[in-house]
């Protein structure tokens, strides 16, 4: 049975070694990764740059049997994270399956069923160019894992090439081209977007010594740091030498495990949580907007978990809020988030300064930037206001723009895309031979883990170990007919709703009666990490037990006894407690049904 994967980052490689563990006498997979560049690794290879990091932790993003020291960094550099991936391919033997410089260039159905993947390799006279003789596969099984950040999303802003008229030696580009933090020296910086990435790109303007930044942001953002800093209450200071992830936070037991239909399907987990976490962060910082942020902040019925990707890239803050942040000193002394250091000059005096997209940019090269006024004629935006003030006419304008999903090599008519894949975003109804992994984009948490237990669900498909329909999906996150992005997931529940899907979420008595109290309770408040769902099913490992005993059990005594009863055992009861109400509810339901009240 050959498989055909599309794409050698963690997504391809994953679904590979999926495959390859799961291949039965009956089942005999047998896969082929085809990956256009020159080495495995992906968006995480070819679209990296100098100082960055992954902001998602160690223990989230680790693949479930092959995890980093206990005493490696929670968050890896980009290069640290390619190495990984390699060594995961060493590892489980992958490299054989692997070819790269191969351009797939069409895919169509063939008329015997199946798929024809035709493909071509790049020149060995000259490896800038792509063969012209194609090569060809026929398979009955593929699997896309391309990624979502492959084709930059660019904008068209009117005006924009005047910038580049006015100065010969101004830039504009997509942030897929930056590398370096050389690039900014010296240089007035507009970076259009406030993704991590644009995050990063003002942190690194500052530290590179330009000579102004100006961020700009569509409709606000939602910023938090990847692990809580320290703060203080009455003076005291909080301090830990390892601070907690903050995707490792979300507690499993009543929010992610053992939540009742009705409760799943009202969200109201996550506006209970929206509602708790914006007043911590009111008394704790001084604002709700976000965690220290004193600007940017999104429309109130788009502020929360239900709603965006959280912003984890938080060193830009410092620079973004100093015109903004204004509190009382007695407030500070009661309680105050203490932000991290701005580790080394230049630039410590630098601000960044945030603004809206602009609307044009003038025959002279100066960005125009709109000020939107309510129904009472007050501005909507403080940065708005402030931009009035500058003339911003930068010599380096950056699309931090994201990416656009593109699958020209598909067969008109004959395939859909990520987003019409109705069963579990991974494939569509009817035709589970094409699998869609790695195309979901969770509001807190990575992608590695999601494409993990995505190849399990498509494998478990494969063989015919799940029952369609499905349960309805109650795992997308919020969002308006106008959003660009439409395929946002809350990353704890999408988990182990594909885990139950494939019978490896575990029951509480199962876990105490194979494993003990102390991976129960490990499993209770833990956050949704995937070794969990290895303790049963079919994709049960006798790795996880060790994995969930160690790594895992580290991230919740790290929180120290206080913030478990905070975040973990007083969100559990309450969350208990409510799913307890609506199955008595339900049974009353039921029960006045019977008798035809």
């Amino acid at each position: 049975m050959r498989v055909v994967i599309i794409g050698a980052g963690p997504s391809g490689l994953v679904a590979c070694k999926t495959l390859l563990e799961a291949a039965t006498h009956d089942y005999p997979f047998d896969p082929v990764i085809l990956e256009q560049e020159d080495d495995v690794g992906g968006t995480f290879r070819y679209r990296s740059y100098e100082n960055a990091n992954l902001v998602s932790s160690k223990q989230l993003t680790s693949f479930s049997d092959f995890r980093l020291p206990l005493s490696h960094p929670d968050h890896l550099t980009l290069e640290e994270y390619v190495d990984y991936l390699k060594d995961y391919a060493s590892h489980f033997k992958l490299w054989p399956r692997i070819q790269l410089s191969c351009k797939v260039i069409q895919i169509s159905r063939n008329s015997e069923g199946g798929h024809i993947v035709s493909y071509v390799r790049r020149r060995p006279d000259n490896p800038a160019e792509w063969g012209t003789e194609p090569i060809t596969i026929h398979t009955p099984y593929l699997a896309i894992c391309t990624g979502l950040h492959v084709v930059p999303q660019i904008p068209a802003i009117p005006g924009v090439e005047n910038v580049r008229k006015n100065n010969p030696k101004a830039q504009i580009f997509h942030s897929s081209e930056y590398k370096y933090r050389e690039q900014l020296r010296d240089r007035k910086v507009l970076i259009l977007g406030t993704g991590e990435t644009g995050m990063d790109l003002a942190y690194e303007a500052a530290k590179a010594g330009a000579k102004e930044a100006v961020l700009c942001s569509r409709a606000g953002f939602l910023s938090f740091p990847k692990a809580l800093n320290d703060f203080s209450l009455l003076g005291f200071k909080f301090e830990s030498k390892t601070p907690v992830p903050i995707d490792s936070l979300i507690t499993n037991l009543g929010e992610t495990a053992y939540v009742h239909p009705w409760v799943a399907k009202s969200h109201i987990r996550w506006f209970i949580s929206d509602f708790v976490i914006k007043r911590v962060l009111w008394v704790l910082t001084g604002t709700q907007a976000g965690c220290n942020q004193w600007v940017g902040e999104l429309e109130p019925q788009r502020l929360g978990r239900a709603y965006v990707f959280l912003n984890k890239s938080h060193k830009a803050m410092p620079y973004i809020n100093r015109p903004y942040r204004h509190r009382p000193r007695f407030m500070d002394y009661l309680s105050r988030y203490i932000d991290p250091p701005e580790d080394m000059p230049p630039q410590t005096h630098f601000t960044v300064d945030l603004a809206p997209f602009p609307t044009h940019f003038t025959e002279s090269g100066q960005a125009v930037f709109p000020l939107d006024r309510d129904a009472q004629g007050r501005p909507k935006r403080k940065d708005a206001v402030r931009i009035q003030e500058k003339e911003v006419k930068p010599d380096m304008v950056i699309y931090a723009t994201g990416y656009k999903q593109d699958f020209e090599f598909l067969e008109k008519g004959e395939y859909k895309t990520p987003e019409e894949a109705d069963v579990r975003n991974v494939c569509w109804s009817g035709d589970p031979s094409v699998g869609f992994i790695g195309f979901v984009r969770p509001g807190v948490g990575a992608i590695p883990p999601i494409s993990e237990i995505q190849s399990m669900f498509w494998v478990s498909l494969l063989k015919n170990q799940v029952t369609l329909p499905v349960s309805p999906p109650h795992y997308h996150l919020l969002v308006s007919e106008n959003a660009r992005i439409k395929y946002g997931v809350d990353h704890s529940t999408y988990v182990s709703t594909l885990a139950k899907d494939i019978g490896a979420a575990p029951g509480l008595w199962q876990i105490w009666r194979e494993y003990g109290v102390h991976v129960l309770t490990c499993y209770c408040f833990g956050a949704a990490f995937v070794p969990f769902y290895r303790l049963v099913g079919p994709y049960k490992s006798a790795a996880a037990p060790a994995i969930i005993k160690t790594e895992l059990w580290d991230t919740i005594t790290r929180r120290g006894i206080l913030g478990n009863v905070a975040m973990g055992l007083i969100p559990m009861v309450f969350y208990l407690t409510l799913n307890c109400m609506a199955w008595v509810a339900e049974q009353v339901s039921g029960l006045m049904h019977v008798r035809g009240l």
